[in-house]
């Protein structure tokens, strides 16, 4: 099936996402986020943009090096709502210096706003994680 106007913008807004992250861009890493979006993250959970960013505020304040790698990813859409799969890879230094490399998958909704995809919901599943390993 060929990919539509859809598929490329919701691919792109989850590239802008990473890409906001490994930058510690925060302004455009939060407007990737709807206004009433969800985020669950390791058993934490906020909703509004406004505590979704106070979280990752909290959460990027833990360590002194994030670099996010977008892996495959799957949607099912249906305008003016959509859902999708995507798995990444983490490269990560904790402040007390200790690396950590984290492979997980983001489970997505996503909201048409504005006239723009973004993120209604993600929740987010660590995989796997190791800890104290130099990272590569």
């Amino acid at each position: 099936m060929p990919l539509t106007e859809d598929d490329f913008a919701i691919r792109d807004l989850a590239a802008r996402y990473i890409d906001a992250v490994n930058r510690d861009d925060t302004p455009a890493w939060a407007a990737t986020w709807a206004e009433q979006a969800r985020w669950e993250v390791l058993g934490n959970c906020a909703e509004g943009r406004e505590q979704v960013l106070a979280m990752y505020a909290g959460a990027r304040g833990l360590f002194s090096f994030v670099f996010m790698m977008l892996g495959s990813g799957t949607l099912e859409i249906n305008a003016p709502h959509a859902r999708g799969r995507w798995y990444l890879t983490e490269t990560l230094v904790r402040t007390d210096g200790t690396p950590v490399s984290v492979c997980g998958c983001y489970e997505d909704r996503y909201i048409r706003e504005g006239g723009e995809w973004r993120f209604a919901e993600r929740r987010y599943q660590v995989l796997r994680q190791v800890e104290g390993l130099a990272p590569h």
